[in-house]
């Protein structure tokens, strides 16, 4: 029996196959569900990652509060609930105010944090097996989340990158056998986390929401 704590490459990228409608929508349900997946990756390397990991969780309960509610409908994709959430004014555009947790907001976080695992995985895929693998993240952080963190978080994570393990261990966590297996399989994973990430960004930037505050 499958232990439900356990990473399963496999699982996350199934997820965001599905999370893809033939229309080019996202499908929240599997967009969570990856995400799930992605935190029990973060989760297996110890505390490194945990300020992402433990932000991540919060966002993804908000997230499925929304899906489980009474408007639930709205945010059956990310389309539809931005949809939602701007033409009803459920959005702090400028500054925060009553709608802080608004699903637009939150879906923000998570859609930064999936840029960043992607570069740090594709770096990580293409890498020499004797790279650094905190050089790999830390570069990461640096092109995408490091400029909406202070000060004190971007240094706490700079330490923390230094506490991961190597390259094969690192593939070792990700449960698809050998190595060349596991970079062919993120070679299949990634283009469809781009793409994800694409279809987001371009989303939010049609609307305006990039810098929620």
């Amino acid at each position: 029996m499958a232990d439900p704590d356990r990473f399963s490459l496999a699982e996350v990228l199934e997820s965001f196959k599905k999370c893809l409608s033939d229309e080019g929508e996202i499908l929240q349900e599997h967009y969570l569900e990856g995400w799930k997946g992605l935190v029990k990756f973060m989760s297996s390397l110890g505390s490194a990652f945990s300020f992402i990991s433990n932000d991540a969780v919060t966002k993804i309960q908000i997230l499925e509060d929304y899906r489980s509610g009474v408007n639930g409908q709205k945010y059956l994709t990310i389309q539809s609930m931005v949809k939602y959430e701007v033409d009803n004014e459920l959005v702090d555009l400028t500054k925060r105010g009553d709608h802080w947790d608004s699903g637009c907001r939150t879906l923000l976080r998570l859609h930064r944090a999936l840029r960043w695992l992607q570069l740090f995985l594709e770096k990580l895929r293409v890498a020499s097996d004797n790279s650094k693998t905190s050089v790999l993240c830390t570069e990461a952080y640096q092109d995408v989340l490091a400029k909406y963190h202070p000060w004190i978080i971007r240094k706490a994570a700079t330490v923390a990158f230094y506490m991961l393990p190597s390259r094969a261990n690192f593939f070792e966590v990700m449960n698809m056998g050998p190595t060349e297996k596991v970079v062919a399989i993120l070679g299949e994973a990634l283009p469809v986390v781009a793409k994800t990430y694409d279809i987001t960004e371009d989303l939010y930037s049609q609307h305006g929401l990039l810098d929620l505050p």
